[in-house]
């Protein structure tokens, strides 16, 4: 299998065979999701962050994932927001994306998880650097 990014001027035509993995993803999450699969949408379309595939070796996609990548004083950080699909985690598509990153200039790749997913993450390598909680103050 193969991780490659799509270019922004692909997004609409591949949208329609990878949003089913993005909204499972969403779903997923545990509390109400920070992102609606239409905000993910626009959001990969203005650009603002980047919509990775994963297929085989018939181009038939298998997964997608999206990131976003930010700046910290020490770092370039690839932050994986939503990632979706089935037998996409295992370190054949974990080097690809190190290496994607990479080239993008990330310096570390972060991701915020379950639990669940949070141990698939550690058999690929991640450890774990902090829990994120939170409360409506509205």
């Amino acid at each position: 299998m193969k991780l490659q990014h799509v270019p922004l001027e692909h997004i609409n035509v591949v949208w329609p065979k990878v949003e089913g993995f993005i909204a499972k993803s969403i779903t997923s999450q545990n509390g109400a999701p920070d992102y609606t699969l239409d905000q993910v949408k626009t959001l990969v379309t203005m650009g603002n962050w980047m919509l990775a595939v994963i297929s085989d070796d018939a181009n038939n996609i298998k997964g997608a994932g999206v990131i976003n990548f930010f700046n910290r004083p020490n770092d370039r950080v690839a932050f994986i927001l939503h990632v979706g699909g089935r037998m996409i985690a295992n370190t054949n598509i974990h080097t690809q994306l190190c290496a994607l990153c990479k080239s993008f200039g990330a310096t570390k790749i972060e991701c915020a998880t379950n639990e669940g997913a949070s141990r698939l993450w550690r058999k690929l390598g991640f450890k774990e650097k902090y829990r994120i909680a939170e409360v409506s103050i509205l």
